[in-house]
């Protein structure tokens, strides 16, 4: 493949490896995700993923190797990187309603104490819209249900109109028809260019949401297209062999 045709490097680490209170969580992670996809971040409890996450985000500080977000920093390119985190670390009292949310995801594009414009507005429309909370757009973020909940954060994150998203556990909390309406909103996000980072436990959907995958059990165990990647010696690597997760494969439950 010629230089002007291969895909635009994204996320690239080398020898990425973090130790908390002496325990290895990260161990040379060496990687290079590319534009234009969703990638499933896939482990079991305690495998790192989370801490992958924080080490690109550039919110961990004392780690050993290099990572690079659009070839610097992420820091550097804060309008073009959206996070989405784990339900259990936002503080869903806070007296903010959905739309003040969705719109923080203008932020970024704006300087310190100005304004959001007509079209900062317009965006923050669009955004509940194609996430379907727009009727919620007035209601404290702590009334609404879990699928709810990630739908504001999810939109946020589009509000921004990022070309990077980290969604940790986004489905967490989610029944099963807002599951499908986000995954189908974030297939149309990389179809537009955008790259995606999501972290997963329900096996039984990889193949149908993930173009490609990370496996990681604190050393990367696989990288590459789901096809490639999904099999029972991969699945087996990276989880220690957990006879249940065997025994689905075995069953073709995680066939495509």
């Amino acid at each position: 493949m010629s230089e002007s045709n291969r895909p635009n490097i994204v996320i690239q680490t080398r020898g990425l490896s973090v130790v908390y209170d002496r325990n290895r969580v990260l161990a040379n992670i060496n990687m290079e995700l590319t534009q234009g996809s969703i990638y499933g971040v896939i482990g079991p409890n305690g495998a790192g993923k989370s801490t992958l996450f924080k080490a690109i985000l550039g919110l961990i500080e004392d780690y050993v190797g290099e990572v690079k977000v659009f070839g610097g920093e992420a820091q550097q390119h804060r309008k073009r990187v959206a996070y989405v985190p784990q339900k259990d670390e936002v503080d869903w009292s806070f007296p903010a309603s959905v739309r003040d949310v969705v719109e923080m995801g203008r932020y970024p594009h704006k300087s310190v104490f100005q304004r959001l414009s007509s079209n900062d507005r317009a965006i923050t429309q669009k955004a509940m819209e194609e996430l379907g909370i727009a009727d919620l757009a007035d209601r404290q973020i702590g009334m609404l249900s879990g699928g709810q909940q990630q739908r504001v954060f999810i939109a946020r994150a589009l509000c921004q109109e990022a070309e990077l998203m980290l969604m940790d556990e986004p489905f967490v909390g989610v029944d099963k028809n807002s599951e499908e309406h986000i995954i189908r909103v974030l297939k149309d996000q990389a179809k537009q260019g955008k790259t995606l980072l999501v972290v997963h436990h329900d096996l039984a959907t990889v193949h149908h949401y993930f173009d490609k995958l990370i496996m990681i059990n604190h050393n990367l165990i696989a990288l590459g297209p789901t096809e490639e990647v999904f099999t029972p010696a991969n699945l087996a690597r990276c989880f220690g062999g957990q006879l249940s997760i065997l025994h689905q494969i075995s069953q073709g439950n995680f066939a495509k």
